[in-house]
């Protein structure tokens, strides 16, 4: 019988799978677009694969192909919802789109700073001086704390946002699996999210870095990123089983459908219209053939 200490030991090594695609950021200077439209692209293709041999054909093992298909509507309908309504930052190239409510001055304060911020600051203080008005510069600069701390504050709020609406289904899957008594579909799944978290960490961590955060604290954020939400959503998941039983067809189609409104909501046209469509549908086709070649392993 699975415990609740293996659901978190899997579930936690799939989501440290996200923090290994951030590595690269070491060598960012080096990331072009054209290999960031194809880790997009790479992500999709598992994405997708993931979505059909890893979750909606289980779940049609497991239940009825009714259940499972309202779980895929459902797990979509969700995903757009969420992006409608919950404020949050979506990671590009070096850039980030709102959505959501966000708004453009959220996407600003995530970029780097454009010059020196100590030689702004004593240009600053140096202007007060001459003007003898030192009382006014302590309460501009208290009131620049506050704001700063409550703009890292909104930055963390929008970014956990998007993390959360686009991990926790997937975390969800695989606890209701290991409640359902699944153990090698929840392995499998943990299998194929850790791969697919790679490359989505990637997409992740680099704009992430290019806000002048250090490399270090961008690879522990985005590791953060997908442990947190998917660590949270499995517990629920196999807490989920003792209220109702037979939940996997429908947790499993809703992930599968969140898990592919998020491919062609995201994945696939931030990955085009920048001249290297090529490459993103070639990875796309790599992953896809990636995941399938893994499906067919871990299951024999």
């Amino acid at each position: 019988m699975t415990t609740l200490a293996s659901v978190l030991g899997v579930t936690t090594v799939a989501g440290v799978a996200t923090g290994i695609g951030a590595l690269p950021v070491f060598f960012r200077h080096r990331v072009t677009h054209r290999i960031y439209d194809g880790a997009l692209g790479l992500s999709a293709g598992l994405m997708v694969a993931a979505s059909v041999f890893g979750l909606v054909i289980p779940g049609m093992e497991e239940g009825t192909l009714r259940a499972v298909m309202a779980g895929v509507l459902l797990g979509g309908a969700t995903l757009l919802g969420g992006n409608y309504l919950i404020p949050h930052l979506h990671a590009e190239y070096r850039a980030w789109f709102v959505e959501g409510g966000a708004t453009a001055d959220d996407a600003a304060v995530m970029e780097p700073p454009t010059g020196d911020s100590v030689a702004e600051g004593v240009a600053t203080r140096g202007s007060a001086a001459e003007g003898g008005d030192a009382e006014p510069e302590s309460v501009d600069e208290d009131a620049g704390t506050l704001a700063e701390r409550e703009s890292s504050l909104r930055k963390a709020l929008l970014i956990g946002g998007a993390i959360t609406l686009h991990n926790a289904p997937e975390g969800l899957a695989i606890g209701v699996a290991f409640a359902s008594g699944l153990e090698e579909v929840a392995l499998l799944l943990a299998v194929v999210i850790g791969l697919q978290n790679v490359p989505d960490g990637f997409a992740f961590a680099v704009p992430m870095a290019e806000t002048g955060m250090s490399n270090l604290r961008v690879v522990w954020y985005t590791t953060l990123s997908g442990v947190v939400p998917q660590v949270v959503a499995a517990v629920f998941g196999f807490s989920l089983v003792s209220v109702g039983a037979g939940l996997f067809p429908v947790s499993s189609g809703f992930a599968a459908g969140a898990m592919l409104a998020v491919v062609f909501r995201e994945l696939i046209p931030s990955s085009h219209g920048h001249g290297h469509a090529d490459a993103a549908t070639g990875a796309f086709l790599v992953g896809f053939v990636l995941l399938v070649v893994v499906d067919a392993v871990v299951v024999v």
